[in-house]
This record gives structure tokens, C-alpha cells and sequence, in this order.
């Protein structure tokens, strides 16, 4: 645990850090080996993480640059193919390394650098200026809220990352540059998940939480006062150890090379990549280079099955996670075994665990005690009743806690659902499921640049300067492109909208044994929302009133966990769930104006309660018509006989209706469905 802190000129001293041994040997191994592939700290708010990373920026041994180079060349190897190359080897000028930080809002442009398109077509200058990627080259690469980032910069980042160098393309004029830092995110899984895609792009993963022990705290609170009173003279008081640790970071540096990874270790690593069950071969080279940098971080030239077991604790918890809902961690028992039966002889294995050898100094502060697993993840199994000799189906359902509200039941079993879109053309945040006007997809047209030119539509370009050329004087083979010629490419891709879910949780729902597939479709739904980078909401209305149960937010996972723990019973007062959605969604186009909503009800349309209730649903729902709230009802009416409810308030709310079987992508009701309205369309 640490204190937090702003941006100071004397930062917070690493070593000065309380507890919280994870975190910093997973920043610490990185520093040694940046192959490792950098690290994700995920963590609840308040736990300043972002400290903790400019600490380590004040350890960073200094860099050695050739002068003047913008992007940070070592005089002793200067990259052949630097843009402000070619340099010849020689003496350089130190400085610190640098940590650059890339904010939530940067473009793409701000991060990999922009190539400027008008002075190369009209002034045949290829002038390039670097970007983040640049300017972090051999140093520290920050990014704070990472999981909220674009997924196409997040892409990019990773990718230059891997690589070592970043790639910029514009129409037909590229520039390489290199691009080798200590990449380190941070993010709150409270505002949504990375895609498992990119969370297996990070090299290691630690969790942090504030300690509940109340020495810790103390002891936090303790040094962050004496740190606000006077920083420079509380950094002093650390100087030494701060000078240690330094001097620990180059030896570790310089043993690396030396350091033997045997078949031993190799095996143990393949054994345990397998037994977890991780996809792909990434893991393993992170393991295998992470084991490595533990053997250099204790001064050792021998990988030990202790870092081996500790490289899979940092390297495989994150690439278990298989869908929005899965908790990461990892089971230390089957690690154990999973070693022990896969020890070798070359391997010198320690029974009792690590030593400590491969943790960084804990400074003065106390140590961190054990903390228990699966943390928040670890909610109570759901209390079944006995059902004697009936038949097994459903046997929550229908047990009532004597107040009418009958125990929540297990959501059936997720399906891939229909595409479900809003109408139109939007220009929301990009995402996967409604049209939208965005930077990146398929050119759809062409108009002229309001403001930088970005992306250049060559062919409008030419057609515009043609009938311009014997003005012009143009001679040769050349054509002769002004300023005024330049057309901007218009793209067409996908947005990301916000899913506000309005559940019927009703005794009507209940008692016809269907709340079961019903939070199926929902958790179905919910994943769907989640692939497509939706924000999502959930509303619930039963007995007299609706209660927003979850606020619109990214993380669909904390959606999932509400749905499952839903009570059922009472009337259907469909009428104020209704408009307790108009108010959630008036507040949501004030905050943000440019993301879509998407309402979808779940219900069978029996509205019951107070007086006139079909009329008053029918009035709430035209109040979200008049608005072109895009919206689609889940019919969930089952049995012989069906009186059509829902359809006809999807009626009313200027939407379409489906049934629970007409959900799932791969149902011929469906199918059926999408053919005939094409159809219809089509005429």
C-alpha cells in the first residue's frame, strides 16, 4: 500500500512504498528485462497506482541519446533507419529516462506521431513529427486507464510494443521508427475489462487493494504525512536505499545475459502453461523471460523452480480469463503439484515456496500479511432448497421468503445472440454494433479537410486538381496538388452505444418458471454488449416501483453479478420502469450526446398495478418514441396461449419485439425473421 500523490518535483520515494510486494517486483522485473513485456496493474480507486510508476522513473538508470536526435538514438549503435538518421557512432549525452504518459483522450496521431500529408503532396517534404511512442523510446511508457483507451490505440500500443518499433503509413509515405520502453497500464476493473485479446498482450499482471490491517494503514498514513510536510527532505531520509535499489536495477542488467535457463525450468514452465490451460504460446516466453529476470534480480545465473512458480503468479492469472465474467487468479495448489511432478534434475526446487530472494527490499514499513483468495470474486454458493424426489428443473424458483419476493435464481446457459443495432448513422465512441461516421473503416466519400488533414482520399485529391493543370503551368509527367486540392476521406465504421436493460422481475415472470432462461438472455445479451465495447445499464421493476440496480457503466461484469443475485415477485408495474429509463437516459445524453442509447425491455407485457397500468405503460413507452429511442422488446411470453403484450408494447415504443428463441443468432425463427424484413425493405 502507498500514499497517493500528485505531480511533484521530488517524487515519492520507491522504497518508501508500503507492503504491496507484487506491484513492485512486478515493476522492478521489468525494469531489468523490458522484454518481459511490461505490466498491468489492476487495482480498486484510490489505491494510487500511477504512484507507485513514478517512483520507478526516479530509479531508471540514466540513457545515453545522441544530441540533437528526437528520437533518442544510442551513440554507441545508432538505429540505421532513424528518421533524423543516419547518425555516425560516437559520444552521446546522458540524461534520465524519460516517463511519458499517455492520456485516455490522445489520438492516434498524438501516439504513434503524424506524417503531415499536405506538405508532402504539395511540397514534396516528407516531414514527420514524432509522437508518444517516440519520445518514450528506452524509457517509461505510462498509461493510466488503460481499459478505457480505443481498442485500435491499444492495439497499436501493444503492437509497437512487441515489436520494438512503430510503423506510420499514410498513403503510400511511411516512416519506421524504434520504439523499446517499460510499458505499464493501470486501470480499475470497476470501469470495465480489457478483451482478453489484449489483457494476453501484457507481459504480467498484479492486483492491488488497500490492506485492511490496521498497522498498514498507520503506516501509510504516517509517511504521506511526513512526505506532504517536507518532500525533499523525506526523499533524503530514503536516499540510500533509493541508491540501492539503483545500483541493484544495473547489476540485475548486467547478469541477465549470463543467466541459464535449463530444460528443468523449460519443462516446468511447458507443463504448467498446459495444465492451466492458456491459449497460445505467449505465455510461455513471458514466463520463460520472466523466471530469468527473477534469477538476475536475486544474483543468480540458474533459473529455480522458485521462479518459476513465481513468473506463473505474475505472468498466467490474466490469460485464464476466457469471457467478461471469469475472475481472474490462478490455483496455487495445482501449481505446486504441477511443479513438483515436473521437477528435474537440473532444477533445484524449494518446497517451502521462494525465499525472498527474488523480492525487492521492504524498506522499513511492516510486512504485508497474506491476503485471502478470490477477494470480492468469492461470493457465497446460492442456498438450493431441498427438493426430495421431484424432478430437478428450476429449484430456486418459486420459493417464497414470506414477503411475496421469492429467492433469485441461476441464469441459464449464455447463447450467442442476433445483432441488435440502433438505426442510422451515429458518430458515438467506435465500438461493434451500430453505423457509425468514424476515423478508421471503409471510405464512404470524400469532402474537404475542417482542419488537419488525417486521412487523404487520393483519388477525389487528383480529380479535384485536374481541370486545374494547364492554369497551373504544369509541365512533364507531374501533377501539380495545392492546398486547396486536398480531400479528407470520409469512413464508415462501427460505435459502441449504451445497452440500458429494463427487466421485468415480477411474480408473473417467476411463477411461470422462466426468470432462468430470462437472466440467460440477459447474461447472453450482456456478453454481447461487452464484445461490441457497449456501455450498459439495468434497470429492474416489480411490485410498485423500478430501481436502477446498475448506473450505465463499462463494466458489464459487475452487470452479470447484479442480474444473478435479482429477486423476483410482485405486481408488473411496467409503466415506471419505463420511466424510470426516460430519466436515465435524459441524464446520459447530457453527459455524453454522442453515444446512441439502445433500450431493450425483457418482459411479457402483463403491466398489473395501480390504477389503469396498460394505459399508463402504453403513455411511458410513446414518451421514448417521440425521443427515437432505438428499442427492442425480448418477449418472454410463453404456453398455448398468448395474448401478445409485448408486441404490442413494442408497439408503442416504435420498436420491434422477439421472442427468447428469436434471440439466439442461429435460430431459424430468427432467421426467418431477418429474411422477411430484408425483404420488405428491399420492396
Amino acid at each position: 500500500m502507498f500514499p497517493q500523490g500528485g505531480l511533484v518535483s521530488t517524487p515519492y520515494p520507491f522504497t518508501a512504498i508500503v507492503g504491496q510486494d507484487d506491484l513492485r517486483l512486478g515493476l522492478l522485473l521489468n525494469a531489468v528485462s523490458p522484454a518481459v513485456g511490461g505490466v498491468l496493474v489492476r487495482g480498486e480507486k484510490g489505491t494510487a497506482k500511477s504512484t507507485a510508476v513514478r517512483a520507478l522513473a526516479a530509479l531508471m538508470p540514466e540513457v545515453s541519446v545522441v544530441p540533437g536526435c528526437r528520437f533518442s538514438c544510442a551513440p554507441e549503435a545508432p538505429d540505421p533507419a532513424c528518421p533524423d538518421g543516419p547518425h555516425e557512432a560516437g559520444s552521446g549525452v546522458s540524461r534520465a529516462a524519460r516517463t511519458v504518459e499517455l492520456p485516455v483522450g490522445a489520438s492516434e496521431d498524438r501516439l504513434v506521431g503524424a506524417l503531415d500529408i499536405e506538405r508532402a503532396l504539395a511540397e514534396g517534404v516528407k516531414a514527420f513529427e514524432p509522437g508518444l511512442l517516440a519520445d518514450a523510446h528506452r524509457g517509461i511508457l505510462y498509461v493510466d486507464e488503460v481499459n478505457l483507451l480505443h481498442d485500435h490505440l491499444v492495439d497499436l500500443l501493444l503492437d509497437a510494443a512487441a515489436m520494438g518499433a512503430s510503423y506510420v503509413e499514410r498513403e503510400g509515405v511511411s516512416v519506421r521508427h524504434a520504439a523499446r520502453f517499460l510499458l505499464v497500464g493501470t486501470m480499475n476493473p470497476e470501469e470495465g475489462e480489457l478483451r482478453p485479446q489484449l489483457l494476453d498482450r501484457f507481459g504480467l499482471t498484479v492486483e492491488v487493494a488497500a490492506s485492511r490491517e490496521t498497522g498498514l494503514r498507520v503506516e501509510v498514513v504516517r509517511r504521506r504525512l511526513a512526505y506532504d510536510d517536507d518532500p525533499a527532505a523525506f526523499a533524503a531520509l530514503w536516499a540510500d536505499e533509493e541508491g540501492a535499489l539503483r545500483a541493484r536495477i544495473v547489476a540485475a542488467r548486467a547478469l541477465l545475459p549470463q543467466v541459464r535457463l535449463g530444460d528443468g525450468a523449460l519443462r516446468q514452465i511447458a507443463a504448467t502453461c498446459a495444465a492451466f490451460e492458456v491459449d497460445g504460446m505467449r505465455a510461455d516466453i513471458v514466463m520463460a523471460r520472466t523466471a530469468t529476470a527473477l534469477a538476475a534480480w536475486a544474483g543468480r545465473t540458474d533459473v529455480l523452480a522458485e521462479d518459476v512458480r513465481q513468473a506463473a503468479l505474475l505472468a498466467l492469472p490474466h490469460r485464464r480469463r476466457r469471457n467478461p465474467f471469469d475472475a481472474p487468479g490462478l490455483d496455487e495448489d495445482k501449481l505446486d503439484d504441477t511443479l513438483e511432478q515436473n521437477s528435474g534434475e537440473d532444477d533445484d526446487p524449494d518446497p517451502d515456496g521462494p525465499d525472498g530472494g527474488g523480492r525487492p527490499p521492504e524498506g522499513d514499513g511492516p510486512d504485508t500479511p497474506p491476503q485471502p483468495e478470490g477477494g470480492a470474486d468469492d461470493t457465497p454458493a446460492q442456498s438450493v432448497p431441498e427438493q426430495g424426489g421431484e424432478k430437478e428443473q428450476e429449484p430456486a424458483q418459486g420459493q417464497s421468503t414470506g414477503s411475496g419476493e421469492q429467492q433469485p435464481v441461476r441464469a441459464g446457459e449464455p447463447f450467442r445472440t442476433k445483432m441488435l443495432s440502433v438505426p442510422g448513422l451515429g458518430e458515438g465512441a467506435a465500438g461493434r454494433r451500430s453505423r457509425a461516421r468514424t476515423e478508421h473503416g471503409r471510405t464512404t466519400g470524400a469532402r474537404r479537410p475542417q482542419g488537419a488533414l488525417t486521412k487523404l482520399h487520393l483519388a477525389a485529391t487528383v480529380r479535384a486538381a485536374a481541370p486545374h493543370q494547364r492554369a497551373r503551368g504544369r509541365s512533364g509527367r507531374g501533377l501539380v496538388v495545392r492546398r486547396d486540392d486536398l480531400r479528407q476521406a470520409v469512413r464508415e465504421g462501427r460505435e459502441g452505444n449504451l445497452v440500458l436493460f429494463v427487466v421485468d422481475a415480477s411474480g408473473s415472470m417467476a411463477a411461470r418458471q422462466r426468470m432462468t432462461a430470462v437472466k440467460g438472455a440477459v447474461l447472453s445479451l450482456l456478453m454481447d454488449a461487452y464484445q461490441r465495447r457497449d456501455k450498459v445499464g439495468l434497470i429492474t421493476f416489480r411490485g410498485k416501483d423500478a430501481e436502477v440496480v446498475l448506473p450505465p457503466t463499462s463494466s458489464v461484469d459487475a452487470a452479470a453479478a447484479r442480474l444473478e443475485m435479482l429477486p423476483t415477485g410482485g405486481r408488473t408495474p411496467v409503466a415506471a420502469g419505463l420511466l424510470k429509463a426516460h430519466d436515465v437516459l435524459r441524464v446520459e445524453r447530457l453527459r455524453d450526446p454522442s453515444r446512441r442509447p439502445l433500450l431493450v425491455v425483457v418482459t411479457d407485457g402483463r403491466a398489473t398495478g395501480g390504477p389503469e397500468p396498460v394505459a399508463l405503460a402504453s403513455r411511458a413507452a410513446r414518451l421514448h418514441e417521440v425521443e427515437g429511442t432505438a428499442s427492442v422488446v425480448v418477449d418472454c411470453e410463453s404456453g398455448p396461449v398468448r395474448l401478445g403484450l409485448a408486441v404490442s408494447l413494442a408497439g408503442e415504443l416504435g420498436g420491434t419485439a422477439v421472442t427468447l428463441d428469436e434471440l439466439r443468432a442461429d435460430s431459424i425463427a430468427g432467421l426467418v425473421k431477418d429474411v422477411q424484413s430484408y425483404s420488405g425493405r428491399a420492396a
